[in-house]
């Protein structure tokens, strides 16, 4: 067996499918089976992508690795094509890595586990297919059937509210992934050849106007994803109704598609649209950033504060794609995955004390450290990742948001100073709302009729394992962001200096006819960002 050629990326993408599909035989009464095997399926998968990852794959390289290719419609050159460059591969060994620990965390499921697991082991090829196709209509499909199993998970397993959630979730998402196909349809059959392959389409040469038409399209349907404001109230929703497991799939994983499609298809398919579209990408993340933060300050159920804490967390990537730096594009790549894993560690953290409190409003809580003190410590530790404390992942990726926004040549000061000031009331306003939120939950004197009623035990074995295993690369990338920012300092840099390219011409083309011939005779440099790129 030829290890270079073997098919690394279809392999770790329909394992875990071709796996689910045994569920239904597998001989089960009360789901112990069932659990376990989902466990080892996913365990095994991870281990196949990190084989690959250390022996095939080579991050100082910027193009596509792991590329596979096969016929699948030849009338329409619809292909099966998966590839991983520095983009993606961070955020597939992300999928993998979180939805395994998300199988762990499934262990008090008692409800229909089969179905369950299935859902789960389907989910987990699907939310790695969506990061590797390099076919438009391959990623449309892939990306419209990773959402029927959070319907179904958010439907059967939520709250009270569950269906309304995940309606509103289906509507909102497939409403959104309409756009994708109309404008991948549109880039397809746009010239003298009909491709799809993501390749092909990046070296075609369109229009201004064709290029604004798509970007808009691709930008409605990431939005809802990542979420942007306003298209973000499904979020809240279906994180308040969803359980432990489905909270770190959405958390750590699906809004991570909007940031990770929003790179791929608008910034670098349609680099001279970005350069228009990139200033209103800074104002929606610093709304982002500040209205999440003022409403998850207002809220008193514990999922919908979190929920909103996500929101406002994701618009440091809108920022950081509209920087023109390297060190902003990096600090964005960063911060999804540093958010996946300190998102996926509160969620879970959130469901553990929800099945010993029973109630989510945290006036019903306080003092409940003193029953709970690992549940305790482990919640102190993921509040503090998350409000960005020095030494954490969240504090690195943010700070190269900023510094990379801060610098940027593309931006006037006005501009620069007015949007930095405003994201940094954001800043502010976390550590405010997340410290309330632990004084409300663990301090104070108890509530009586809670502890009364109900059993207040202490984090198991489990729980300790899974959120040992998130924290230890969010203090390991914390301290030493290289460890990560090297998979991928390659492709961002080139993403950097192909928009920094389009932004030059359009300057360009905007002087008058005899000032735009001396610019153009004139030697040109990519735009420069400090020197701490490196970090």
């Amino acid at each position: 067996m030829n290890l270079a050629t073997f098919p690394w990326l279809t392999t770790v993408i329909l394992l875990p499918i071709a796996a689910s599909l045994l569920v239904p035989f597998i001989p089960d009464k009360d789901g112990k089976t069932v659990r376990w095997y989902a466990l080892i399926v996913g365990l095994i998968d991870f281990a196949i992508l990190i084989y690959a990852f250390y022996t095939q794959y080579d991050p100082s390289l910027s193009g596509m690795q792991l590329v596979e290719s096969y016929t699948w419609l030849p009338m329409l050159d619809l292909r099966w094509s998966v590839g991983a460059d520095g983009l993606s591969m961070p955020l597939i060994l992300l999928t993998s890595f979180i939805t395994t620990l998300a199988t762990l965390a499934s262990w008090p499921v008692t409800l229909k586990p089969r179905l369950f697991y299935f859902l789960l082991l389907a989910m987990y090829g699907g939310q790695i297919a969506v990061f590797a196709v390099q076919d438009m209509l391959l990623f449309f499909l892939v990306w419209e059937l990773e959402l029927l199993p959070v319907y179904l998970l958010l439907s059967i397993w939520g709250g009270k509210k569950r269906l309304y959630a995940a309606t509103k979730f289906i509507l909102y998402t497939a409403g959104g992934s309409l756009f994708i196909l109309l404008a991948a349809l549109a880039m397809a059959f746009y010239g003298d050849t009909v491709s799809f392959d993501m390749q092909t389409l990046m070296a075609k040469d369109f229009p201004i106007k064709f290029q604004l038409f798509a970007y808009a399209g691709f930008l409605i349907a990431y939005a809802v994803k990542l979420p942007i404001f306003p298209l973000h109230t499904w979020l809240p929703d279906a994180h308040g109704e969803a359980t432990a497991p489905v909270h770190m799939l959405l958390a750590g994983i699906l809004l991570k598609m909007g940031g990770y499609a929003l790179i791929r298809m608008n910034v670098e398919m349609l680099p001279d649209a970005h350069v228009y579209f990139a200033p209103i990408l800074v104002i929606l993340g610093v709304v982002n950033i500040i209205y999440a933060a003022l409403t998850s300050f207002a809220q008193r159920n514990l999922k919908r504060k979190i929920a909103y804490s996500s929101i406002s967390h994701m618009g440091f990537v809108l920022i950081g794609i509209a920087s023109y730096t390297n060190l902003g594009l990096s600090g964005a790549v960063l911060q999804m995955v540093s958010h996946g894993l300190i998102g996926a560690s509160l969620f879970f953290l959130v469901g553990a004390t929800y099945d010993r409190t029973h109630t989510l409003i945290l006036d019903e809580m306080g003092g409940v450290g003193r029953k709970m003190p690992k549940i305790f410590a482990m919640f102190t530790t993921c509040s503090l990742a998350s409000l960005a404390l020095p030494g954490m992942s969240g504090f690195i990726a943010e700070l190269m948001v900023f510094v990379g926004f801060a610098t940027s040549p593309a931006y006037d000061l006005t501009f620069k100073v007015i949007m930095v000031s405003l994201a940094a009331v954001g800043v502010i306003l976390t550590p405010i709302y997340l410290l309330s939120m632990l004084r409300e939950i663990f301090y104070g004197p108890e509530n009586k009729e809670l502890v009364e009623h109900e059993v207040l035990v202490d984090a198991e074995p489990r729980e300790v394992f899974i959120i040992a295993s998130l924290v230890i690369p969010i203090i390991g990338i914390g301290l030493y962001p290289k460890l990560l920012t090297q998979l991928y300092d390659a492709k961002t840099t080139q993403v950097t200096e192909k928009l920094q390219a389009s932004f030059e011409l359009a300057n360009v083309e905007t002087l008058p006819a005899t000032e735009a011939a001396e610019v153009s005779l004139l030697p040109t440099e990519p735009l420069q960002a400090p020197a701490i790129s490196h970090l």
